[in-house]
């Protein structure tokens, strides 16, 4: 609780930073985001979503040219080809409408739980997990939450500490917490808010250096 309340002061408005303006761009800019960063993932769509303005824009497509078109976004066939099925099986399915059950979000093509919790809790609101992301995956271990790799295991293991009631909100902040502060490469841990309650801070040497010396035994406390 200590860290979320921190975070909580650090980042009071952190919020989902892809674009989009229905519930299927969503879905489309979550699986474009895998292995790409939010940015890149919003520049695409600017000019995805102006091209294919509906689901049966996305049925109908031309799977190569759909290609192309988010291309810049890495991975591309893969994701191509997951977005074009994942259209057919919303339209033929389900009605033409994203579920709205962790369930059925899985069925659908390149869904697995991190895209379905992004997707369940910013379109409708059902909290059912914590989205894992790389940010959230290296915090955790950082911060001691958990000692896993996989992103389900990490999921569980912050299940278990964290109250529901924050499950939503923790993964965005912790986002933001990785971007700003808590990097991948050279972590800013002498103006991290989490410092002094983080068993890694004391790992980096950068921080290290910039503790006190102790006058009489020449110990860093």
């Amino acid at each position: 609780m200590k860290i979320i309340r921190r975070l909580k002061k650090s980042y009071p408005h952190s919020k989902i930073a892809l674009r989009y303006s229905n519930n299927w761009e969503l879905l489309v800019a979550v699986i474009l985001s895998a292995q790409c960063t939010d940015k890149k993932v919003n520049e695409v769509t600017a000019l995805l979503f102006k091209k294919y303005l509906t689901l049966d824009d996305y049925v109908s497509a031309d799977s190569r040219e759909f290609e192309q078109d988010i291309r810049s976004a890495g991975f591309y066939r893969a994701k191509a080809k997951n977005i074009l099925e994942s259209a057919r099986i919303i339209k033929e399915k389900f009605s033409g409408k994203l579920p709205r059950i962790m369930e059925e979000l899985l069925t659908l093509k390149g869904v697995a739980r991190k895209t379905a919790n992004v997707v369940l809790g910013n379109a409708y609101g059902v909290v059912e997990g914590i989205a894992v992301d790389t940010h959230v995956r290296r915090l955790s271990q950082r911060l001691g939450l958990s000692k896993h790799n996989d992103p389900v295991k990490i999921e569980q293991d912050l299940m278990a500490q964290i109250p529901k009631k924050e499950w939503f909100t923790l993964t965005y902040r912790l986002i933001d917490h990785g971007r700003a502060i808590c990097t991948a490469k050279k972590p800013k841990c002498d103006t991290c808010p989490l410092n002094d309650i983080c068993p890694s801070a004391f790992k980096f040497p950068h921080f290290k250096n910039k503790l006190p010396r102790c006058k009489h035994r020449g110990i860093r406390w």
